[in-house]
């Protein structure tokens, strides 16, 4: 197997200068600057491909493109690294505040127009975004979430559009409101976890989740009597748990899980906080940032602050609200957090949590954002099962495996029905040696090593599976196994490197003994759609199915010949 290898690329913005310094997170090297048109904030999408300057003073958002990019393939991930550069695609208002992504959709919210536009990050990537607009119906400090076929719209003041807004609307994609405005008195604050996204309110929190046709259902949960006077205005969410993180007061943050009856858990901090982020690969931390210039690790589970570490001089929230003022991100072992006055990013060690280095950067160093992970870097390799378009015309984000939650839909057997054939004796008896030559030709491993990896990954007795209606039955040695197989949902499989894929599966409700209790598909979709070939893993454990990436048996319709098989092969 190739080596795998690990990139990791900070983008930090300047406080004061039109600016965004690249640096190699790694080595520490200054990659890239890019000259933009104002200072700016930085958003990273969750492809990790993009990250966008947002530049209020200068009524523009700027897309760059992050030049890192991985393409999952079950078992281990592919990494592309490029140059970063500006992908040429801007997006301009006036004043664009909120800028928010949901669903592979970004909608950047212009106060002083009370619209947002919304774009496509594969556009916005390749150059040339075009945008829809979304009106609020008047100039405020607002937002829009695009959700589906639907928006979230911040519903201004009605006496006082200066004033935050009261609430949400759900529009369809044509202008038309859906059910009643879900109320949210000065409402700030936005962000995703898993499948629910959360506004902050005065009174509590709204938790969206998709409800029947994909639709967006809405539910306030109020803050707890036991929790002090105070609200949030800033969220953010967890990444591997579900949970949120809110400011609460000027020095404490309230960690929120909607689906306990006592959702909000106050932490209070030694002093006044500056900022706070999640930890998006070891998801039981979270790291806030007070103005007496320590950083602590929040232990969420536990509730409490774990461990703390004198990091920078005292950074006095006191002042205008927009000083330069320490930012934090997290970019694989490492905890980095910008200190403006000292012009340096600090390295913290995520494991030890002990200062680990410093890199030096012009100016003011401010807003930051980390993109990266670890990958298996080297062309022509293609994971043979995974490799394919199977048969559709996929979202290039939502093959490589990312995506929003509200894209995932329930699916059928329906879209696995008919009879199927696996490629494994294809395989055993050289029929598929071609496919291996050819692979040997642009990759980094001889044929023999690619039939070894790929003897692991299709290896079963099953030689054939025909699917008819809730009917699964497997054919070892002609000989036929059948059950009757009902939806049990699926899961959502995130990778080290920041990817996902979708597992459905399916529960044994009645047949034979030895059938097994659970089947699992992969096949790169997400939503309903006929599968071209898949993946399928089954037993009686649907846990341990989930641990399973290096044994794939694949199928293909039995209908297609050997040499079909092997052209459609070589041709992926």
């Amino acid at each position: 197997m190739a080596e795998d290898v690990t990139a990791w690329r900070l983008f930090v913005s300047d406080h004061a200068k039109p600016v965004v310094h690249v640096i190699d997170a790694v080595d520490g090297d200054t990659l890239a600057r890019f000259d933009i048109k104002g200072p700016a904030s930085l958003y990273r999408s969750d492809s990790g491909e993009a990250v966008y300057a947002v530049q209020g003073d200068a009524d523009v958002v700027t897309t760059i493109r992050t030049g890192i990019a991985f393409q999952d393939h079950g078992d281990h991930a592919d990494i592309d690294i490029e140059d970063a550069a500006l992908a040429g695609a801007e997006i301009a208002g006036d004043y664009p505040v909120h800028f928010v992504g949901h669903d592979g959709h970004w909608a950047a919210f212009f106060d002083k127009e009370g619209l947002a536009r919304v774009f496509e990050e594969h556009e916005a990537l390749e150059g040339h975004a075009s945008f829809r607009e979304v009106n609020s119906g008047a100039p405020h400090h607002g937002v829009v979430v695009p959700y589906g076929n639907f928006d979230l719209v911040s519903e201004p003041h009605p006496q006082d559009p200066s004033n935050l807004p009261i609430g949400i609307k759900t529009f369809d994609r044509d202008g038309n409101s859906v059910g009643d405005l879900a109320e949210c008195p000065d409402l700030h604050g936005e962000a995703t976890s898993g499948n629910q996204l959360a506004f902050a309110c005065a009174t509590g929190l709204l938790v969206v989740t998709p409800g029947p046709g994909g639709a967006p259902s809405i539910e306030h949960i109020a803050y707890s009597p036991a929790l002090p006077e105070g609200k949030s205005t800033t969220l953010t969410g967890g990444r591997g748990l579900q949970y949120f993180l809110g400011n609460y007061g000027p020095s404490a943050v309230v960690l929120i899980d909607p689906s306990e009856e006592e959702a909000f858990r106050l932490v209070e901090l030694p002093t006044r906080r500056v900022t706070f982020a999640v930890d998006p690969i070891r998801a039981r931390f979270a790291y806030i940032f007070t103005e007496d210039g320590q950083l602590h690790q929040l232990d969420v589970i536990a509730g409490e602050v774990s461990k703390s570490l004198a990091l920078t001089d005292p950074y006095s929230m006191d002042g205008h609200w927009s000083d330069p003022r320490p930012r934090v991100a997290v970019a694989g072992d490492h905890i980095v957090v910008t200190d403006p006055l000292a012009g340096k990013l600090l390295l913290v060690d995520a494991a030890s949590f002990k200062k680990d280095g410093e890199i030096a950067v012009e100016g003011t160093p401010f807003n930051i954002v980390a993109v990266g992970g670890t990958g298996t870097a080297h062309e022509g390799h293609e994971h043979g099962d995974e490799a394919h378009d199977h048969g559709h015309d996929h979202d290039s984000q939502i093959y490589k495996g990312y995506f929003e939650d509200a894209q995932i839909a329930a699916r059928a057997l329906s879209d696995w029905e008919g009879d199927w054939q696996s490629v494994y004796p294809y395989l055993q008896d050289g029929t598929l040696d071609p496919v291996m030559e050819h692979k040997a030709e642009s990759g980094e491993q001889t044929a023999e090593e690619y039939r070894a990896y790929y003897e692991i990954g299709y290896r079963t007795n099953v030689e054939r599976i025909t699917i008819e209606g809730d009917t699964v039955t497997f054919y070892e040695d002609g000989k036929p196994l059948a059950a009757r197989y009902a939806s049990d949902g699926y899961e959502v499989l995130t990778y080290a490197k920041g990817n996902r894929g979708v597992r459905f599966i399916f529960k044994k409700s009645a047949g034979e003994d030895a059938a097994p209790q659970f089947i699992q598909f992969s096949d790169h979709a997400i939503a309903p759609q006929d599968a071209g070939h898949y993946h399928l893993y089954w037993g009686d454990d649907r846990a341990a199915l989930l641990e399973e990436v290096t044994h794939w048996p694949t199928y293909y319709p039995s209908s297609l010949g050997a040499g079909e098989i092997v052209d459609e092969m070589i041709a992926h």
